[in-house]
């Protein structure tokens, strides 16, 4: 048997995650099969719940002059060796989850 789950939301999210869903393949509905499927895994949220800090935001729109700044600053960091091979980073990672 399936159940209905009802959940009222602003038009405009409403808008904007089924074009976002429709771009990835899927639609609303099976999204929220998703997360709920994913909570149940992981036990609770599967993501982490945070405050937004308005400052730092890795989706905050850039201008041109910005990101040639970072890229700048990731040349310079690569130049003094502040950086690692992306291997050691994927074995830290698949020790540290369990990967």
């Amino acid at each position: 048997m399936a159940s209905t789950i009802q959940v009222r939301v602003d038009d405009e999210l409403k808008m904007k995650s089924d074009k976002l869903f429709k771009e990835l393949g899927t639609d609303t509905t099976a999204a929220i099969r998703m997360f709920l499927t994913q909570a149940v895994a992981y036990n609770g949220f599967p993501f982490e719940i945070k405050i937004n800090n308005a400052e730092y935001s890795p989706y905050k729109k850039m201008t041109e002059e910005e990101m040639l700044a970072k890229l700048e600053a990731s040349r310079e960091h690569v130049k003094r060796g502040k950086c690692r091979d992306a291997g050691e980073v994927i074995s830290d990672m698949r020790e540290k989850y369990g990967l």
